[in-house]
């Protein structure tokens, strides 16, 4: 079979669909091949678990299901068999199972009353709808009681009883008076969740005789009221004036003033309650406190946070709301009263409970005869919900034997199946707080190769894109895909091609040789099938001549350019776009084939232009920008922005439009072009203003088009060619009524955050777009291309929803819809979105590394399998590292490099290598969750390269007729070194050069003596190094033989070298001659004309720091020096380091580490000098006896934990101080102690110098340390290479 690639996700579409088994068939939603294959019954549709009816109303109760053949329905109720043909009351429609029962004909709804489960059978199986409980809705009267009138003390509390029936479903209340009108809530007044009116103190304008209770049964749209409840206060002031008019002067009278009183709880009464919620439901807990002053509730939950997004206040605080809740809001919730007096305070211990819910419900599965499938079905609740199954609705245990199924807990396993192992099976989780009943069938089949997709079809690209060939295909056992090319042409293979699990054909870049005939052929062992399909590759569009940038004075004329190029096959259309939105309907625009033209320039034609060429297959564009200019001003006339609109009316009010009429102020000799009118919404948005529409400035009326459920003001600003008016004074406010909201979110996306999640995500509606009160949001979901219902939730006033225990990266159908309490929006369109991504399972196999010289190679790999990615194929990352160079034999830190492809490519170059290297490098796939494992480590090796010059090239020993030269191995050898050339000539006084003689020199040299030479003469040397590749970069320097034996005393420059990275370089020099000379540095790119760049060198430093450089370039440098006759060194070329991919970073290159060393040595070098001066301060002594009674401090190692000197104290301040090296117990001095080399101050010539060009070694130097035992000495690191080994 042909070997398959991976899909990306952007081609999702071209996914057929999947069952659940990886085994199992793929069954494409093909209609004319659905309707052709056999297939147990499914239940498409069915009536809800608990479905309460209208007693007025007919009932109908759902059960609709689909399969092939045709399904057969029955019913069950109460757990027997329905016999709808006894009953004339009840019928079932044509080619359905759903029921009518006729109740407006004569039916009684409760008689009805009962459990009722829907059958669908045809001959492979039978498929069982929930149980459907029915029962009819209630709104009973009000009992009628006698109520007595409420006689309360002021600052008192009160509780009005309401009581409603009890109705099914329960009830809406609402308190309301006699003129229908809502008795206003506050912090001291309101209603109960149980519908019941607090007062937490009376006051004396809360006396009415209208205190009313409704209640609304929604389901039969109908309001029962309560009789009116009387309330009277009595304030202190009347009652003390009662008592006067009946006592005597002498009598004592007067009743208490109004007392304040700390809060006590009306409801929950107590100190602690219980409540139990089912996860997933809302949450409500309530406290409502009298007291005086009004007490104000707050919310708390014990040893815990309230859940962050989740957690509203209602009610004025006195009822906490908790949205969708889980197990872990579980716990105890306080709500504490609190006034000046005091606090009350009642403990609600909540618990979560969980009906049953799907971890993993089973799918449906289709084999081939002895293909072997499970079903899994896993749910999960509190308390832990119990697993069965049955077959064809029946309990397994008692169904008919199958020898291919096996039942093992929540799984069944089927073995070797056969056709007869057909079925429709039923898993079923219960708790004590529900159940989930869900169908999957079994269906096995024996099918020759089908191909689904229509013969000759026409497929066209564009050059260099991608081009799909579709070769939908069905069949048991699953075919075998093969492409050719051509009637007559070979099977298709190779890189240039990916094959798709669906069939598909895809040419990543087509080119116009790709065109022609592809034969699609699908085979398996019941037969085979081909198809044919045409491809053709167009030319691309271009815009040859695109439009410029323009400036035009005001009243202008303008034109822009677009002159395109296209493939002769195809039709463009030319579209003009202003500020990417359609030109403005204005004869001033012309748009002619070529080109657009604006006649009369104003000051609005300003903005970006946009041409865009459109075919059926591509799309280009290009844009320019137009700038207007004013006109050389006419100074007689002054023009202004004209004076804001005066006397706004508003007439004919409607739900949806009123009328607005104006007066125009004064246009300030600049006619008025046009009005604008914006809103104010006093309901949602107070203070805040919004555009509304505009009109032409000869209008001065507007019919408005409005929104329910907002309270409107409008402005009105007018305009002119100079600018806005102040706005209007605001018209009067217009409050429109209430409706179903008009729209449904925006933005809706589901992006899972987990591997086992969907987070479904919209964009609110705006306040005055809710067009009522209760605004929420119905969120709705399903896998795609699986035959499951909707799921869905009723959310409140939020952007966000969490679905969990889903599959790991699977698209979904997505849709969320708004609700208010007037009702549904519009249903809603779909969206697809994907479960959370998880990281890649599997690493690319296959990897394979083609070196193409000494610093590039190739690397290429096969790519995963999509199914293993589990999420968004992001591309690949290569990690490569340097294992050792060839040349040296030895190991270095190492530095990790990575580079990224982007999408499904299989290859990549890794630049910037070292020649003659030992290399490392894996692969791993990327998704959006992060990277996959790594695959096996692949070593590879870069051939040998030409060297770098020689590190240094020293002339000393000058004689009369000889020199003698001395040099390093290059820095990078990049191979092995097969000899070294030295090429030298003589220079005049007029530094005319003499003949060239040109020497080889072998390998393992290191120094030369030069004799039969000149005296007197001075001769510049050329040196470079060879590998079997070629000659390296030279090295030059310059000496002169002397006259006698006295050595000269003229000034020069020598042994310049350069130690580069990326973007720098650090010279050094050594300089013979007078004292404080004056340096500079000059440099260029080797090879260029260009004149040399100088530096100035601040005082007498030996080095400076070359910045700015481009990396991977070859550079010229040398040093002079300033008043001595403009004398310089020699030339010294050097290569900056190659730009990196990726690389991590070198702590110990980072300044601020530099700048930390620094300063560490500095504080040791005082503390040193200070301890120096305090020794020397007790005087000479004998140091021989000293040491032989206490043993050196100094020799002591530092103390590890804190890196300080081991033990200084007052008491030994009169011990000397060593200089230099310190000496060991066997009191002698080991040569490699005290030699100054620049080799122990960092890894070689990279190691010498910092970026800012100071020694990093002169901190770093060699430090004896005596262990405990022995007098074996160990260096201690320097802090660059310490730290380089940490790193």
């Amino acid at each position: 079979m042909m070997k398959k690639k991976s899909i990306s996700s952007s081609k999702a579409s071209l996914v057929l669909f999947l069952c659940q088994m990886i085994s199992a068939l793929d069954v494409p939603l093909d209609s004319k091949l659905l309707e052709e294959l056999s297939q147990p019954p499914t239940i498409t549709q069915q009536s809800p678990k608990d479905y309460i009816v209208d007693p007025r109303e007919n009932i109908v109760i759902q059960c609709e299901a689909k399969g092939k053949p045709p399904p057969s329905f029955s019913w069950t109720r109460n757990g027997t068999h329905f016999d709808i043909d006894k009953d004339a009351q009840v019928t079932m429609k044509p080619d359905s199972g759903t029921l009518v029962i006729n109740i407006m004909n004569g039916g009684k709804a409760e008689a009805y009353e009962g459990v009722y489960q829907c059958t669908a059978r045809n001959e492979r199986g039978a498929a069982i709808s929930n149980n459907i409980v029915i029962r009819p809705s209630r709104s009973p009267l009000w009992t009628k009681e006698k109520l007595e009138p409420n006689q309360v003390r002021e600052g008192d509390s009160l509780v009005l009883h309401c009581r409603p029936p009890v109705g099914l479903p329960p009830p809406i209340i609402f308190w309301m008076d006699n003129a229908f009108q809502r008795l206003p809530q506050s912090e001291r007044v309101s209603q109960g969740l149980n519908g019941d009116l607090y007062f937490s103190n009376v006051q004396p304008e809360d006396t009415r005789e209208d205190y009313i209770c409704y209640a609304r049964f929604n389901h039969t749209q109908t309001i029962q009221q309560k009789q009116p409840i009387s309330v009277k206060v009595f304030s202190m002031d009347s009652l003390n004036d009662t008592i006067a008019a009946n006592l005597s002067d002498t009598d004592i009278y007067g009743a208490k003033p109004v007392t304040e009183r700390q809060p006590i709880l009306l409801t929950p009464t107590g100190s602690t309650s219980t409540k139990v919620e089912l996860r997933g439901n809302v949450l409500l807990l309530e406290c409502i406190a009298a007291g005086l002053p009004t007490p104000v509730i707050r919310w708390i939950k014990e040893g815990g946070e309230l859940p962050a997004n989740r957690t509203f206040f209602e009610n004025f605080k006195k009822t906490l709301k908790i949205i969708d809740v889980s197990e872990a809001d579980s716990g105890n919730y306080k709500c504490i009263a609190r006034n000046i007096l005091g606090s009350a305070h009642h403990v609600i211990s909540v618990t979560v409970k969980a009906a049953p819910y799907w971890i993993t419900a089973p799918r449906n599965l289709v084999l081939s005869p002895g293909e072997d499938g499970t079903l899994i079905c896993r749910a999960n609740g509190n308390p832990k919900p119990n697993i069965s199954w049955l077959a064809n609705g029946v309990p397994i245990a008692i169904a008919p034997e199958d020898p291919s199924r096996k039942v093992d807990g929540d799984t069944i396993i089927f073995s070797h199946v056969q056709e007869r192992s057909s079925a429709v099976y039923q898993c079923n989780a219960s708790n004590e707080y529900g159940y989930l009943l869900a169908n999957a069938f079994v269906n096995i089949l024996a099918e020759p190769p089908r191909i689904l997709t229509p013969a000759n079809k026409l497929y066209q690209v564009i050059a260099d894109s991608p081009a799909l060939l579709d070769c939908a295909y069905f069949g048991s056992p699953k075919p075998e895909i093969e492409w050719f090319k051509g009637v007559k042409g070979s099977i298709l293979r190779g890189n240039e091609y990916v094959f798709h699990d669906n069939g598909t054909l895809e040419i990543p870049v087509a080119q116009k040789d790709s065109a022609g005939t592809y034969t699609c052929v699908a085979r398996n062992e019941l037969g085979k099938i081909q198809n044919e399909v045409q491809l053709e590759v167009k030319d691309p569009t271009m815009i040859i001549k695109q439009p410029e940038y323009k400036v035009i004075q005001r009243y202008g004329q303008v034109s822009f350019e677009c002159i395109i190029k296209h493939d002769s096959t195809l039709l463009p259309t030319v579209i003009w776009l202003k500020d990417n939105d359609e030109l403005p309907d204005d004869e001033r625009f012309l748009v002619g084939k070529d080109n657009l033209t604006i006649m009369n320039v104003t000051d609005k034609d300003d903005g970006t232009y946009t041409c865009i060429v459109n075919t059926t297959l591509d799309s280009v564009s290009a844009s320019a920008v137009l700038t207007v200019v004013a006109a050389p001003p006419t100074p007689a006339i002054i023009y202004a922005r004209p004076n804001p609109p005066f006397d706004l009316e508003l007439t004919g009010q409607l739900e949806r439009s009123v009328e607005l009429s104006w007066i125009p102020g004064d246009e300030n000799n600049s006619p008025i072009t046009n009005f604008v009118i914006e809103y104010e919404d006093g309901l949602h948005e107070p203070g805040v203003w919004h555009y509304q529409t505009e009109v032409p400035g000869t209008q001065t009326t507007v019919q408005l088009k409005l929104s329910p459920y907002v309270n409107y003001s409008f402005r009105v600003i007018a305009v002119n060619e100079i600018g806005r008016s102040q706005p209007s004074e605001p018209s009067e406010q217009y409050l429109t009524k209430s409706a179903n909201p008009d729209e449904n979110p925006s933005n809706v996306q589901g992006i899972g955050s987990e591997p086992d999640n969907l987070v479904i995500t919209w964009e609110s509606l705006k306040g005055f777009q809710s067009n009522g009160p209760g605004l929420q949001y119905k969120v709705s979901w399903r896998q795609k291309d699986v035959d499951d219902e909707w799921t869905s939730v009723i959310v409140a006033n939020v952007s966000k929803y969490i679905v969990s225990g889903t599959p790991t990266f699977v698209p979904y159908e997505i849709k969320v819809q708004a609700l208010n309490d007037l009702g549904y929006a519009p249903e809603p369109s779909e969206v697809i979105g994907h479960s959370g991504e998880d990281l890649p399972m599997v690493a690319p196999g296959n990897v394979q590394v083609r070196v193409i010289n000494s610093t590039l190679a190739k690397v290429h790999w096969d790519p995963v399998p999509l199914k293993t990615v589990r999420g968004h194929l992001q591309g690949y990352k290569v990690y490569y590292w340097k294992v050792q160079s060839l040349s040296r034999r030895s190991r270095r830190h190492v530095e990790k490099k990575i580079l990224t492809f982007r999408g499904n490519k299989t290859f990549g170059m890794l630049p910037g290598l070292e020649p003659y290297s030992s290399y490392k490098l894996n692969v791993r796939v990327v998704n959006g969750k992060g990277e996959g494992p790594a695959s096996p480590d692949k070593v590879f090796k870069t051939p040998e390269g030409v060297p770098s010059s020689p590190s240094f090239l020293k002339i000393t020993n000058p004689t009369l007729d000889s020199l003698t030269l001395e040099w390093g191995l290059p820095t990078h050898p990049n191979g092995v070194l097969t000899s070294y050339i030295l090429k030298f000539q003589p220079i005049n006084n007029t530094h005319e050069l003499g003949p060239l003689v040109e020497i080889r020199i072998p390998a393992n040299e290191s120094s030369l003596i030069l004799k039969n030479l000149n005296y007197s003469t001075r001769y510049k040397f050329y040196f470079n190094a060879q590998t079997s590749v070629g000659s390296g970069s030279q090295i030059t320097e310059e000496a002169v033989t002397i006259m006698d034996e006295v050595q000269p005393l003229y000034p020069r420059i020598r042994n310049v070298t350069t130690a580069a990275a990326e973007t720098y370089a650090n010279i050094s020099w050594e300089y013979e001659g007078p004292d404080h000379a004056n340096f500079y540095v000059e440099y260029g790119v080797a090879g260029s004309k260009e004149d040399w760049k100088k530096e100035i060198v601040n005082g007498s430093r030996s080095f400076f720091v070359l910045k700015g450089l481009t990396p991977g370039t070859a550079y010229k440098v040398r040093v002079g020096a300033e008043g001595l006759s403009g004398f310089r060194s020699s030339e010294d070329v050097f290569e900056t380091g190659p730009a990196m991919a990726s690389r991590q970073v070198d702590i110990a290159t980072q300044g601020w580490f530099i700048g930390l060393m620094c300063a560490v040595a500095l504080l040791i070098l005082i503390l040193l000098i200070v301890c120096f001066i305090r020794r020397n301060k007790g005087g000479k002594y004998p140091v021989k006896e000293k040491e032989d009674a206490h043993a050196d401090p100094e020799i002591q190692p530092m103390k590890e934990d804190d890196g300080t000197f081991g033990e200084y104290s007052d008491a030994e301040d009169h011990k000397p101080l060593k200089k230099g090296s310190r000496t060991p117990s066997d009191r002698t001095v080991k040569k490699e102690d005290s030699d100054d080399s620049l080799v122990d101050y960092g890894e070689g010539v990279n190691g010498q110098f910092n970026e800012d060009g100071s020694f990093i070694g002169q901190y770093s130097g060699k430090k004896e340390k005596e262990p405990a035992e022995g007098n074996e000495s160990s260096e201690a690191p320097s802090p660059v290479n310490a730290m380089n080994s940490f790193v």
